[in-house]
C-alpha cells in the first residue's frame, strides 16, 4: 500500500492523506485528502465511495500544511490530485475521480 498519514487538528477532527492507485486503472497514483471526525470515519468515507481496500498503516506521509488548508476549505472535505505532486495541478473534488 502506498504511503499515507494523518494530522489531528486542535478541534479534535483529523485530516487523512493517502496515496492510492487510480481507481480507473489508468496508471499512476493519486493523493486523496479526507477531513473527518476521526481516522476510522475518514477511511469509512472512502470505502463508502467504492474504495474498498483502503487502509492507513503508520504515519509515514502525513498531510502537509497546504494540503490541510485545501481540504478544510472544501465543502465536501474530500479532495484528490495526481502524483507526483505537480505544482500546476489543482485539487479536484472526489466525484471527478470516481465519475459520480
Amino acid at each position: 500500500m502506498p504511503g499515507g498519514g494523518f494530522v489531528r487538528l486542535p478541534g479534535g477532527s483529523v485530516v487523512v492523506a493517502l496515496t492510492l492507485p487510480r481507481p480507473s486503472g489508468e496508471g499512476g497514483d493519486v493523493r486523496v485528502l479526507v477531513h473527518a471526525a476521526n481516522r476510522a470515519r475518514a477511511l469509512t468515507r472512502l470505502r463508502n465511495l467504492g474504495m474498498r481496500a483502503v487502509y492507513l498503516r503508520g504515519n509515514a506521509h502525513p498531510p502537509t500544511p497546504d494540503e490541510i488548508t485545501a481540504v478544510l476549505h472544501h465543502p465536501d472535505g474530500l479532495l484528490w490530485r495526481g502524483t507526483p505532486d505537480g505544482t500546476a495541478e489543482l485539487w479536484h473534488p472526489i466525484r471527478a475521480l470516481l465519475g459520480h
